[in-house]
């Protein structure tokens, strides 16, 4: 059971969308030799919690606040941004348990944020009476700790018993406790998994599989479990007893149970040999059998006995006279799979065409959902499974031009919420019955900006290799051809991961209010054309996503929308390694640049934080073709002394466990070397992300948007 809501940033991953199209095109051509980094002056801010370190960040947090924070503008921007992220008319997004909504919750009272419950049919009401179950706040007064929510992992199909996830400060490491959703309290004497990047399945109410950090040998390259162990009630946690090991140069050795509501359970071990490349085994009574599966396939669900995976490559199966299209979701039987694990036997539930790929998939007791982007217009579909083993689909009515996504759905029931939103669409919830197909109302969100005067269009520029790349523009419907208009544009361009429209209700507040036009490019590298739409930017071939990115800003100047002078990009982990990239190779193109959470040092990433797990995205400085393309764009090692940039804002967390400030800490240096104008923000908390909490948050999105509008406006 997820306990929060999606992460708030430029891709608000309401739904997490993936997959991709455009096969076929020539390799980007790269040097086949470079020049060995020179030593790295800048090693020592690699020390992240070092005094030298922490002083440097502070004195250039501090210069950057005597502009931005001093400035006109920012402490209005700060109170709007702040008053629409506690807005009690916002989303109270949900979780099904029987007949029972769970919801995450932060306000101005509850800063961290509270879990509480109330019945669905007081759900559906217009002022449902809610109760709380755990209060974050208290809790972290309690342990004078600085608590931020993460996951809540319940025991399924009952989901009584269940894992707290508490972050420090929003880091990826977490500490673990048992919880008892019925009675809202930690359970006396029950499971505590001390703080650690670690992973958890429930495999009975008295059993766990557990992956974390076990000594030498038991963690990855990446800073990941790569080993598994069985851990009993009441045994002490170092005498559980290990059934898997993958190898530290795997990125993960994952675990996954599921029940499918109809007394089928099954248990998993996902072996990550690469971030894309997966080996998927059974646990079963005398051990783990590994599935003859394609690496790159991914597990998807569990319903009706029937295994539910995504490949993202194409497979035919031994002794199987047809193959299945990468991209397809496939379905395979438990209990064939168990006695069998060499021989599969899989039945196609969705092929992907020319223009429509699968997105998400839920399932509910007896039936599976499926999300889908057609032309990156949101579908939503019904799969049943027949008596002959076959799937059949009703299709769901929904909207054009809005992000549909499945929040929730019920294992006791065929009841789910699918959701919609759109740029100027407040978030929407329907419930959903997927024994008939159909969808009644639930909840509609209040407008926290006026869009009434905003229109949203979807255009096409061509990059250089001449694909076709789509993107949306928000904008004034009364907005003056005249290349004037402040516009900020983002994409992020890798993972899989599709950015499509979504309700952002800062951006809205802050920057279309006050005239701005707003750009989402969906670029290559990301998800929303299939699988080849992903694997047309890896590793060598990544020059293609930022020409794709550079396309789409040509085009805006083109259609007159914008100029150089006006046109502003924005864009966070891989996507700060995008505007790193379009910082330097294209600085005249734009006047503001905000790098969030970046990627930069790309012929060092690999040691730094998580770094190793991305390899199968951006290839390895050890291998020598890879290390010449890595170099030739790294933004940390292409940055030129007499360079003409713009004055870029570069924010970070000394709490992100995952990318780290490192790779910000040092581009700043470099650049304060070549006195090269920037401005620089790393606040302490906030993880992987823009804060902990709603004000930590409000706060970051007035210091984007001041330097915007003093750019831009």
């Amino acid at each position: 059971m997820k306990a929060i809501p999606a992460q708030r940033s430029v891709l608000i991953a309401f739904y997490s969308m993936v997959l991709t199209a455009a096969a076929g095109l020539a390799p980007h051509a790269v040097p086949q030799t470079a020049d060995p980094a020179p030593p790295d002056k800048y090693a020592w801010l690699e020390d992240i919690n070092g005094d030298k370190a922490l002083a440097w960040v502070r004195e250039h947090n501090a210069r950057t606040a005597a502009v931005l924070e001093k400035d006109p503008r920012f402490a209005q921007l700060q109170a709007d941004a702040l008053k629409v992220l506690e807005s009690p008319d916002r989303m109270p997004w949900s979780e099904f348990h029987g007949s029972t909504v769970y919801n995450f919750w932060q306000d101005s009272q509850h800063v961290r944020g509270i879990f509480r419950r109330t019945t669905l049919k007081d759900y559906l009401t217009a002022d449902p009476g809610w109760e709380t179950v755990l209060d974050y706040d208290a809790l972290s007064k309690q342990d004078n700790q600085s608590w931020v929510a993460k996951d809540i992992d319940c025991l399924q199909p009952e989901k009584e018993m269940c894992l707290v996830q508490l972050s420090a400060g929003g880091e990826d490491a977490v500490t673990e406790r048992e919880f008892n959703l019925k009675t809202g309290k930690f359970v006396e004497g029950g499971f505590v998994l001390p703080r650690g990047k670690q992973n958890e399945a429930w495999l009975d109410k008295d059993t766990l599989l557990i992956g974390r950090d076990w000594g030498p040998g038991t963690m990855s390259e990446s800073g990941y479990p790569v080993t598994v162990r069985i851990w009993k009630r009441g045994q002490p946690l170092d005498s559980a007893k290990e059934i898997f090991r993958g190898s530290t140069k795997d990125v993960d050795v994952g675990t996954a149970t599921y029940d499918d509501g109809e007394g089928h359970r099954t248990a998993l071990i996902g072996r990550n040999v690469s971030f894309f490349e997966h080996q998927w085994h059974l646990v079963l009574p005398d051990g783990t059998h590994q599935l003859a599966l394609p690496l790159k396939t991914w597990l998807e669900a569990f319903v009706d006995n029937q295994l539910i995976f995504s490949l993202h490559q194409d497979w035919t199966p031994e002794s199987a006279t047809a193959g299945f299209k990468q991209g397809s979701i496939v379905a395979i039987d438990l209990d064939a799979a168990s006695k069998d694990p060499a021989h599969l036997k899989p039945v196609v539930v969705f092929a992907p065409t020319a223009q429509e790929f699968a997105q998400q998939v839920a399932t509910t007791r007896h039936h599976l959902l499926l999300t889908t982007l057609e032309h990156v217009q949101g579908r939503a579909y019904v799969y049943t499974r027949g008596t002959d083993g076959n799937w059949s689909r009703k299709k769901l009515p929904v909207a054009d031009n809005l992000t549909v996504g499945v929040v929730s759905a019920s294992l006791l029931d065929d009841r789910f919420f699918l959701g919609e939103t759109g740029f100027l669409n407040p978030h929407s919830l329907w419930l959903g019955d997927a024994s008939t197909g159909t969808l009644k109302p639930a909840k509609t969100q209040k407008a926290l900006f006026d869009s009434s005067e905003q229109v949203v269009e979807q255009w096409e520029a061509t990059s250089k290799d001449g694909t076709r790349v789509p993107y949306f523009v928000v904008h004034r419907k009364d907005m003056p051809y005249n290349r004037n208009n402040p516009t900020v544009m983002t994409a992020y361009g890798g993972f899989e991961s599709s950015y499509t429209p979504f309700y952002e209700s800062v951006l809205g507040k802050l920057w279309l209010e006050r005239g701005g036009v707003f750009v989402l490019a969906n670029i290559r590298g990301g998800g929303e054309f299939g699988p080849a739409w992903h694997e047309a930017g890896l590793k060598t071939h990544r020059q293609r996503i930022y020409d794709d990115f550079y396309a789409v800003a040509q085009d805006l100047v083109a259609r007159k929308v914008t100029s150089s002078r006006h046109l502003g990009i924005i864009g966070g982990s891989n996507g700060g390694l995008l505007m790193g990239v379009e910082f330097e190779q294209h600085p005249e193109m734009w006047n503001a640049v905000v790098i969030e959470v970046p990627l930069l040092d790309m012929l060092g990433f690999e040691h730094l934080s998580a770094g190793a797990s991305w390899v199968g995205e951006f290839g390895s400085p050890s291998v020598p073709e890879e290390r010449a393309f890595l170099a030739s764009i790294s933004p940390y090692h292409n940055l030129k002394p007499d360079g003409h940039y713009p004055e870029p804002l570069i924010f970070t967390t000394t709490k992100d466990d995952r990318v780290g400030p490192v790779h910000a800490r040092k581009f700043a240096a470099l650049m304060e070397e070549y006195h090269l104008p920037f401005y620089y923000d790393e606040i302490t908390e906030g993880g992987h992300a823009e804060g902990a909490d709603n004000k930590q948050e409000a706060r970051t999105d007035a210091v984007k948007y001041t330097y915007f509008m003093m750019k831009l406006m």
